[in-house]
């Protein structure tokens, strides 16, 4: 069972345009769409949708509209009442697949609240193969939260806790690639790599795979058990103790880009829990992601809508960078080289 938390859910809104956003213009909708959303949320629909065994633990009260979009797919869920409405994300999406996404901040949890949910996302854990801590935090929630949560967990099962993920950013990401203690997978996208490590820009990340591959040897030297890299179109990245890869899907036509990364991580964890070897469990999470991108606002894909087959995985050697002090990347030091 693969649970997820999303401690900021929402009620995802996406609006599709015929013609390219103008700024300060009347434009008409071409259609609109609305599910519930957050990370976490989406990773437990993509999985329930591909008949993986999931919950999803979010705050929210049993009438709020997210809770109705899980009742209404099918997701097996926990929520924890707040008295407080959820957040609505909008996405903008343009006819070349161009996304524009405005993100309400979303309502505070109070410290009782939050210690509430801590409860039930060390309860639930019980007996799950992966944790999945994902999106932004609530207004006034420590940035420290998701390495809080993974150290209770393993605190309370020991060797039997479940693995943990975690797919954030900002410093919630921040915390959890330098905190400990350090999650077994970490989900970055090219600007959030290039913000960790100091190393290039999500531009360069994006066009230079060798690159993008030693920013995320960094994070592995401080202590996380591998990095699922995802590149935009250029694919993603799987770099562990034990090896690098590179996958790339053959171009799809994008519809929406929204979800598209929280599927990559459904994808990769469906492999992962079926016992898949690190680079077919890359390779789904490629053939997810590109689904995804191919599916109108943020619909998630089930196992039968992705084309791993057609997926194109290369191996790649790293070597660690040695860091300049002036690099401006907060993991940033000086690292000695080795070869994975």
């Amino acid at each position: 069972m693969i649970l997820t938390l999303t401690a900021n859910p929402s009620i995802d809104r996406t609006v599709d345009l015929s013609a390219p956003l103008l700024r300060g213009a009347v434009q008409r909708a071409t259609h609109v769409v609305q599910e519930a959303g957050g990370k976490g949320v989406n990773v437990s629909r993509a999985l329930a949708m591909s008949g993986t065994r999931t919950l999803a633990v979010l705050p929210g009260d049993d009438d709020d509209p997210v809770l109705t979009g899980l009742r209404s797919v099918s997701v097996p869920f926990r929520n924890l009442p707040i008295g407080a409405s959820l957040r609505i994300n909008t996405a903008i999406t343009e006819p070349d697949g161009t996304t524009t996404k405005i993100n309400e901040p979303g309502p505070e949890l109070s410290p009782e609240r939050l210690e509430d949910l801590l409860a039930v996302v060390v309860a639930e854990s019980d007996g799950a193969d992966w944790l999945v801590l994902a999106g932004s935090l609530p207004p006034g929630v420590p940035p420290t939260f998701y390495t809080r949560v993974t150290a209770a967990v393993r605190e309370t099962y020991g060797s039997s806790a479940p693995r943990v993920a975690i797919d954030s950013s900002g410093e919630p990401l921040l915390e959890a690639a330098g905190g400990v203690p350090a999650p077994d997978l970490l989900k970055p996208n090219a600007e959030e790599l290039s913000e960790l490590t100091g190393i290039g820009s999500g531009d360069e990340l994006e066009q230079d795979f060798e690159l993008a591959a030693k920013a995320c040897a960094v994070l592995i030297t401080a202590g996380v058990g591998a990095v699922l890299a995802t590149l935009g179109s250029k694919g993603a990245l799987l770099v562990t103790n034990a090896g690098a890869w590179h996958a790339v899907h053959p171009p799809v036509t994008a519809r929406s880009t929204v979800g598209a990364g929280d599927s990559a991580l459904a994808g990769y964890l469906l492999a992962h829990s079926a016992g898949e070897l690190p680079e077919n469990c890359l390779r789904q999470a490629v053939a997810h992601g590109s689904a995804a991108a191919a599916l109108p606002g943020s619909t998630v894909p089930s196992l039968d809508q992705t084309t791993p087959a057609v997926v194109v995985v290369t191996p790649l050697m790293v070597t660690l960078p040695v860091i300049e002090p002036s690099a401006t990347g907060p993991l940033a030091g000086s690292l000695a080289q080795e070869e994975i």
